[in-house]
């Protein structure tokens, strides 16, 4: 049976809103791909104010009826090289029950839809190596990993950890 998927782009102002991208995030979170473990509270706590003062935040929710099923988190960033914006999905996560009925590729689909809005040279993210079924989604949109040449090779993703909380 297929669901009746909405995406709808979050309005951080919103109570409904901010209830549903903390419980996705902290969902997430939960997850062995995400952070394989609970937020603290003092982070749950920090991230609607967070979020609504970066000022590159965008974040689709999608919907079952009226239950949150997925989040995508991203923030604008800029191509030198193309002298126009990106996005950059950080957090993506549909809820385990509702996974393989296309809420992923809706979101995407919607992520990509603003960017060709606003003009984006490309939609970038991250994936762990071994999270399988988010990289067929992933890939089935279109997304590979980035090569700008041969001879640099494909790009890595590198982290510098400056606190305990950035070990997570």
């Amino acid at each position: 049976m297929a669901l009746r998927v909405t995406v709808i782009e979050a309005d951080l102002a919103n109570p409904e809103h901010q209830r549903d991208v903390v419980a996705m995030t902290q969902a997430y979170a939960l997850d062995p791909m995400g952070n394989g473990g609970p937020l603290p509270p003092e982070v749950l706590a920090r991230l609607i104010p967070g979020l609504r003062e970066h000022p590159t935040t965008i974040i689709f929710l999608a919907y079952v009826d009226s239950r949150a099923a997925g989040i995508a988190t991203c923030f604008f960033g800029f191509s030198t090289f193309t002298a126009r914006p990106l996005i950059n999905v950080h957090d993506f996560a549909v809820l385990p029950e509702f996974r393989g009925h296309g809420i992923g590729r809706a979101l995407l689909d919607s992520v990509e839809r603003e960017a060709r809005r606003r003009g984006c040279s490309k939609v970038t993210l991250e994936v762990q190596e071994h999270n399988a079924r988010a990289r067929h989604v992933y890939e089935a949109a279109g997304f590979a990993q980035a090569v700008y040449s041969q001879e640099g090779g494909g790009s890595l993703f590198y982290v510098q950890p400056l606190d305990r909380e950035s070990l997570q």
